[in-house]
């Protein structure tokens, strides 16, 4: 056992066989006809494995949506819920192990240390979305909510995950209808609304002297 994927392949049938992370790295390394020194040169800590399994999976689903052949065609809306299609289909292949990682992650508020890898690629991901968004029109620039977008999206990839953990439905179909519908809802809010035409004509007439007629009525 050589690799770092072997490793992780050993942590996860170690974890979904015992139910529990082991003992320590001298346990498992023993376990698998490993050393210690080996396991250390790709990994620190079994939370490490966990991460860069969780960050492999969102990394493998980008690389798959970007390299469709109508990418470049999509809106930023199309693009998100593309990436989430992607996502969950990729993680049905993991969902015994991503079911018992996402249950031992802790309870502590904000991102779990597992997923900080993942965040830091959606977050890139979603930045771009929203610039792509703002640039065609798409979304609407609001002043100081702009850069708060990409953090909307990923309360979204939260929401979206923790549903799937618990969706009981045949090929988990309520989670892609939670997709759909979350996400329309999400750019929904990120669009242009009558409020925004409103403040942009009071800010247009504003420039232009227009909110002082010389004529009263």
């Amino acid at each position: 056992m050589n690799t770092a994927e072997e490793i992780q392949n050993a942590y996860i049938d170690y974890v979904l066989t015992k139910g529990i992370k082991p003992a320590s790295v001298y346990v498992f390394a023993k376990e698998n006809n490993l050393t210690e020194e080996e396991f250390y040169n790709f990994y620190a800590s079994f939370e490490g494995i966990e991460e860069s399994i969780w960050t492999e999976l969102c990394d493998k689903t980008l690389t798959e949506v970007q390299n469709q052949e109508i990418w470049e065609q999509y809106s930023s809306r199309e693009k998100t819920l593309a990436f989430f299609y992607a996502f969950i289909e990729l993680l049905k292949s993991k969902r015994s192990f991503v079911l018992y990682s996402l249950k031992h992650s802790g309870q502590n508020i904000g991102t779990p240390a597992i997923l900080k890898g993942v965040k830091m690629l959606f977050e890139g991901f979603a930045s771009g979305l929203v610039d792509q968004g703002v640039e065609s029109g798409e979304l609407a620039n609001r002043r100081f909510l702009t850069s708060k977008y990409k953090d909307a999206l990923w309360i979204q990839f939260g929401v979206i995950l923790n549903f799937w953990a618990k969706d009981n439905s045949p090929g988990f179909e309520k989670t892609d209808e939670a997709i759909e519908k979350g996400i329309n809802v999400t750019f929904d809010l990120f669009g242009k609304s009558p409020l925004d035409s409103l403040f942009d004509y009071g800010k247009f007439m504003m420039n232009n002297g227009g909110m002082k007629p010389d004529v009263k009525f």
